[in-house]
């Protein structure tokens, strides 16, 4: 019998795709409230990776990887996911978003996204939720694998995830009892 033990928390990350560069400032201060301050960004990039988008959105999107200061249980990302997307809502014009927020979290081994979208190799987590494991950590290095996104395969994207598992694991060092529960906000 397998031993039961807890799981560490978690380094959360989101990737943030955007209409208006402008709109950042605002939805970044409703992030860090929800969450915690941003400890890491990367530069914006043309995100023209897919059309799924479109209709919604339009072209012309911007895309950056973002991770929060704060350490979080991997087991409030549904809480997480459903708190992004009422974030996203607040930021529609005539009912179509302008930001798209896909969370997700880094830990030792794996990078995992939030969805609402079921698939074969997506597991249910809760509220209509889904883990949907993207990157795995092996030999030095985040590996995609067969379904993992276009953007998330690009050599800068990996870095940046490698760069916040490096942090992670340094946060790690100093205390695994440090970690904000997330409860929309009201820390």
């Amino acid at each position: 019998m397998g031993l039961i033990k807890p799981y560490p928390p978690v380094k959360l990350i989101s990737a943030i795709t955007i209409t208006d560069l402008a709109l950042w400032p605002a939805c970044q201060e409703k992030l860090e409230k929800l969450y915690s301050p941003v400890d890491r960004a990367m530069e914006w990039y043309e995100f023209h990776h897919t059309d799924y988008y479109l209709p919604e959105m339009g072209d012309n999107l911007k895309k950056r990887m973002v991770s929060f200061r704060d350490l979080i249980p991997a087991e409030q990302l549904p809480d997480i996911k459903l708190a992004a997307n009422e974030l996203e809502q607040g930021f529609s014009r005539a009912g179509k978003r302008q930001i798209n927020i896909d969370p997700g979290y880094v830990c030792v081994a794996k990078l995992v996204l939030a969805t609402t979208k079921d698939f074969s190799h997506r597991i249910y987590l809760d509220s209509g939720i889904f883990a949907d494991l993207h990157l795995k950590y092996q030999k030095g290095h985040f590996r995609p694998q067969e379904w993992t996104y276009p953007d998330y395969r690009e050599a800068e994207v990996l870095r940046f995830f490698e760069e916040v598992r490096e942090a992670y694991l340094a946060q790690l060092v100093v205390s695994t009892t440090n970690c904000t529960n997330f409860t929309n906000g009201d820390k």
